[in-house]
Protein backbone atom coordinates (compact mmCIF):
# COMPACT_ATOMS: atom_id res chain seq x y z
CA UNK A 1 0.00 0.00 0.00
CA UNK A 2 1.53 3.64 -1.04
CA UNK A 3 1.32 6.38 1.40
CA UNK A 4 1.78 9.10 0.06
CA UNK A 5 3.62 11.94 1.99
CA UNK A 6 2.39 15.33 0.90
CA UNK A 7 -0.59 16.52 -1.23
CA UNK A 8 -0.58 19.90 -3.27
CA UNK A 9 -3.48 22.50 -2.55
CA UNK A 10 -4.45 24.57 -4.70
CA UNK A 11 -8.05 26.26 -3.90
CA UNK A 12 -8.32 24.44 -0.18
CA UNK A 13 -8.20 27.94 2.45
CA UNK A 14 -8.32 25.57 5.34
CA UNK A 15 -5.53 25.53 7.70
CA UNK A 16 -4.71 22.28 8.95
CA UNK A 17 -1.23 20.67 10.98
CA UNK A 18 1.09 20.18 8.40
CA UNK A 19 0.61 23.05 6.01
CA UNK A 20 4.04 24.40 4.74
CA UNK A 21 4.23 28.36 4.49
CA UNK A 22 7.00 29.38 2.60
CA UNK A 23 8.15 32.85 3.75
CA UNK A 24 5.85 33.50 6.22
CA UNK A 25 6.20 36.84 7.70
CA UNK A 26 7.82 36.18 12.04
CA UNK A 27 7.22 39.02 14.37
CA UNK A 28 10.57 38.48 16.46
CA UNK A 29 10.68 40.85 19.80
CA UNK A 30 14.15 42.18 20.53
CA UNK A 31 16.17 40.31 22.69
CA UNK A 32 16.60 43.01 25.80
CA UNK A 33 12.95 44.12 26.21
CA UNK A 34 11.86 46.19 29.40
CA UNK A 35 8.39 46.87 30.39
CA UNK A 36 8.40 50.81 29.36
CA UNK A 37 10.43 50.53 26.18
CA UNK A 38 9.18 51.55 22.75
CA UNK A 39 8.60 48.22 20.88
CA UNK A 40 10.91 47.32 17.70
CA UNK A 41 9.70 44.27 16.01
CA UNK A 42 12.14 42.86 13.22
CA UNK A 43 9.90 40.59 10.53
CA UNK A 44 11.92 37.77 9.25
CA UNK A 45 10.39 35.89 6.69
CA UNK A 46 10.98 32.33 7.13
CA UNK A 47 9.56 28.43 5.53
CA UNK A 48 7.54 27.41 8.34
CA UNK A 49 5.33 24.25 8.85
CA UNK A 50 2.15 24.41 10.85
CA UNK A 51 2.07 22.41 14.36
CA UNK A 52 -0.83 23.47 15.75
CA UNK A 53 -3.36 20.72 16.18
CA UNK A 54 -6.23 20.61 12.85
CA UNK A 55 -8.88 19.86 15.48
CA UNK A 56 -8.17 23.99 17.23
CA UNK A 57 -7.62 25.43 13.74
CA UNK A 58 -10.81 23.80 12.21
CA UNK A 59 -12.95 24.92 15.54
CA UNK A 60 -10.93 28.36 15.47
CA UNK A 61 -10.07 27.90 19.09
CA UNK A 62 -6.39 29.23 18.46
CA UNK A 63 -5.84 32.76 18.13
CA UNK A 64 -1.82 32.49 18.15
CA UNK A 65 -1.00 29.26 15.55
CA UNK A 66 2.11 27.52 16.50
CA UNK A 67 5.01 27.08 13.72
CA UNK A 68 8.38 25.51 13.51
CA UNK A 69 10.96 26.43 10.48
CA UNK A 70 11.86 24.19 8.10
CA UNK A 71 15.14 23.84 5.85
CA UNK A 72 16.49 21.66 3.45
CA UNK A 73 19.17 19.02 4.86
CA UNK A 74 21.94 20.50 2.43
CA UNK A 75 21.15 23.94 4.11
CA UNK A 76 21.29 22.17 7.55
CA UNK A 77 24.82 20.24 7.15
CA UNK A 78 25.94 23.45 5.57
CA UNK A 79 25.20 25.12 8.59
CA UNK A 80 26.90 22.31 11.13
CA UNK A 81 30.77 22.56 12.19
CA UNK A 82 32.69 21.22 9.00
CA UNK A 83 34.33 18.61 11.44
CA UNK A 84 30.69 17.14 11.70
CA UNK A 85 30.53 16.77 7.92
CA UNK A 86 33.68 16.45 6.37
CA UNK A 87 32.79 13.31 4.43
CA UNK A 88 30.16 11.78 2.83
CA UNK A 89 30.07 9.06 5.64
CA UNK A 90 29.70 11.67 8.31
CA UNK A 91 26.85 13.65 6.73
CA UNK A 92 24.98 10.64 5.68
CA UNK A 93 25.24 9.13 9.71
CA UNK A 94 23.78 12.64 10.91
CA UNK A 95 20.50 12.14 8.80
CA UNK A 96 20.42 8.78 9.56
CA UNK A 97 20.49 9.84 13.22
CA UNK A 98 18.00 12.42 12.14
CA UNK A 99 15.94 9.69 11.13
CA UNK A 100 15.99 7.67 14.11
CA UNK A 101 14.75 10.42 15.82
CA UNK A 102 18.17 10.85 17.88
CA UNK A 103 18.54 14.61 17.81
CA UNK A 104 15.47 15.19 19.41
CA UNK A 105 14.99 19.27 18.60
CA UNK A 106 15.13 18.09 14.93
CA UNK A 107 12.62 16.70 12.77
CA UNK A 108 13.49 14.34 9.11
CA UNK A 109 11.08 14.76 6.27
CA UNK A 110 11.22 13.35 3.15
CA UNK A 111 11.89 14.54 -0.22
CA UNK A 112 9.29 14.65 -2.87
CA UNK A 113 10.44 15.20 -6.69
CA UNK A 114 8.48 17.87 -7.86
CA UNK A 115 7.97 18.95 -4.67
CA UNK A 116 11.01 19.35 -2.10
CA UNK A 117 14.18 18.10 -3.97
CA UNK A 118 15.81 17.79 -0.58
CA UNK A 119 14.76 16.05 2.98
CA UNK A 120 13.44 18.81 5.00
CA UNK A 121 14.76 19.29 8.63
CA UNK A 122 11.88 20.83 11.15
CA UNK A 123 13.22 22.74 13.78
CA UNK A 124 11.90 22.23 17.32
CA UNK A 125 14.23 24.45 19.15
CA UNK A 126 12.44 27.84 17.21
CA UNK A 127 9.15 28.14 17.40
CA UNK A 128 6.77 31.31 16.53
CA UNK A 129 3.39 32.31 16.72
CA UNK A 130 1.68 33.89 13.93
CA UNK A 131 -1.80 35.42 14.13
CA UNK A 132 -4.95 33.44 12.30
CA UNK A 133 -6.31 36.14 10.24
CA UNK A 134 -2.45 37.15 9.24
CA UNK A 135 -2.17 33.59 7.92
CA UNK A 136 -5.69 32.79 6.30
CA UNK A 137 -4.53 36.03 4.07
CA UNK A 138 -1.18 34.60 3.53
CA UNK A 139 -2.80 31.26 2.20
CA UNK A 140 -5.70 33.21 -0.15
CA UNK A 141 -2.90 34.56 -1.75
CA UNK A 142 -0.82 31.27 -2.49
CA UNK A 143 -1.17 29.81 -5.52
CA UNK A 144 -0.27 26.42 -4.47
CA UNK A 145 0.74 24.75 -0.99
CA UNK A 146 1.53 21.91 0.15
CA UNK A 147 0.45 19.76 2.91
CA UNK A 148 2.34 16.73 4.92
CA UNK A 149 -0.31 13.80 5.30
CA UNK A 150 -1.33 11.34 7.83
CA UNK A 151 0.71 9.07 9.16
CA UNK A 152 3.81 11.37 8.38
CA UNK A 153 1.66 14.38 9.75
CA UNK A 154 1.40 12.70 13.26
CA UNK A 155 4.75 11.13 13.36
CA UNK A 156 5.85 15.16 13.34
CA UNK A 157 3.40 16.11 15.78
CA UNK A 158 4.87 12.87 18.25
CA UNK A 159 8.43 14.35 17.60
CA UNK A 160 7.39 17.46 18.41
CA UNK A 161 5.91 16.96 21.69
CA UNK A 162 8.48 14.57 22.68
CA UNK A 163 11.00 17.31 22.40
CA UNK A 164 8.08 19.85 24.82
CA UNK A 165 7.63 16.80 27.45
CA UNK A 166 11.55 16.14 28.03
CA UNK A 167 12.46 16.25 31.49
CA UNK A 168 15.92 16.96 32.93
CA UNK A 169 16.78 15.25 35.89
CA UNK A 170 19.15 16.79 38.48
CA UNK A 171 20.79 13.67 38.89
CA UNK A 172 21.40 10.50 36.48
CA UNK A 173 21.41 6.80 37.71
CA UNK A 174 25.22 6.03 38.42
CA UNK A 175 25.41 2.25 36.83
CA UNK A 176 27.88 0.55 38.69
CA UNK A 177 28.74 -3.27 39.28
CA UNK A 178 27.88 -4.47 35.69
Amino acid sequence: MDYPWYKTLTDETEIQQGDFIPKCPIAIPPANLKPDDEIEIDIQFMDVIILSQSCDLTNKDVEMVLVCPYYNATDYLNSLPAEQTKSQKARRKILDNLKKGHFAAYHLLNKHEGLFEDYLIVDFKNVYGIHRTTLEEIIKNMDKRIRLLPPYREHLSQAFARYFMRVGLPQDIAIEGY
